[in-house]
């Protein structure tokens, strides 16, 4: 039977990103929708609920894009609303490569440091990328500072994951100005820049300063670099000491992830694919 993959987007297009590595995933039919809200979600959800039988809804699954995460996390949730009883299809959410992007960071870094007990700092920690790249860190024991602009946002992204995740162990930061830089960089041995494309979070100078540092993974392809002196095709880069990642440098990694995502997807008819079930296809792709 040949496999379906719905593609659920919440921009008026939908993504043709997306729509090329579900084709090199090997999806056979690739059903594409633009402009998805959970108001207008529900019929699809049931026409894919209804045209096989039991047995054969897993050769039918849903992915939920499109560049607005939180648009994509109400149709996610409102995707998985529509499923009663057993008849269901796996679901994927990957919005704007959110969850794709931040488990290949967290696995990347993991190779070249024990992340359990690590100090870690996340730039742009209230962001999509970097409050996934946050969670995935605390949950292998890391002790995370999840950095913002505003001390108040960052406080609101660490009690958001500690909802989810009790024992996580999170300190807000914040980043603005000197002073709350420097205090947020110091003694740590892994971090990760998420900021918004095109900004400068860490300058060259305040990085090499960093004596403790053993990782930096920067995820802004935009020019200026999130992480100053760190190029996007870094690719386990040594640099004044650290081993150092570049967006692109992350890329090949995040689109394994990606397609191996895709594919799981077809093996049963009950997966739900967020966050850590994304990250541990990833454990499963690396070896881990």
């Amino acid at each position: 039977m040949r496999t379906i993959l719905i593609q659920l987007d919440t921009d008026p297009l939908a993504s043709t990103f997306d729509r090329v590595v579900a084709v090199d995933a090997g999806v056979d039919e690739l059903f594409s929708y633009g402009g998805m809200t959970p108001e207008t979600v529900v019929p699809l959800v049931h026409g894919a609920m209804f045209t096989r039988a039991p047995g054969e809804l897993k050769h039918t699954a849903i992915f939920v894009g499109g560049s607005d995460v939180a648009a994509g996390e109400a149709l996610f949730e409102a995707v998985q609303q529509a499923f009663f009883g057993p008849l269901r299809v796996s679901v994927l959410m990957d919005s704007n490569g959110s969850n794709t992007t931040a488990a290949a960071a967290v696995l990347l870094a993991g190779g070249h440091l024990a992340l359990a007990g690590a100090e870690a700092l996340v730039l742009g920690g209230t962001g999509p990328v970097g409050q996934r790249a946050a969670e995935l860190l605390a949950r292998q024991g890391a002790n995370v500072r999840v950095g913002s602009r505003f001390a108040t946002r960052a406080a609101a992204t660490c009690e958001a994951i500690r909802r989810e995740l009790p024992e996580a162990r999170l300190q807000p930061v914040a980043t603005a100005g000197d002073a709350g830089l420097n205090a947020a960089c110091r003694g740590v041995q892994l971090i990760i820049a998420a900021g918004a494309a095109g900004a400068e979070l860490l300058s060259a100078e305040r990085r090499r300063a960093i004596a403790t540092l053993q990782v930096a993974i920067d995820l802004n392809a935009v020019p200026p670099a999130g992480l100053a002196g760190i190029e996007p095709t870094d690719k386990a880069r040594e640099r004044e000491g650290a081993i150092c990642y570049g967006a692109i440098g992350v890329g090949g990694t995040k689109m394994k992830i990606h397609r191996a995502a895709v594919q799981s997807l077809f093996e049963a008819n009950d997966r739900v694919l967020e966050t850590e079930a994304v990250y541990r296809i990833g454990e499963v792709l690396l070896g881990r």
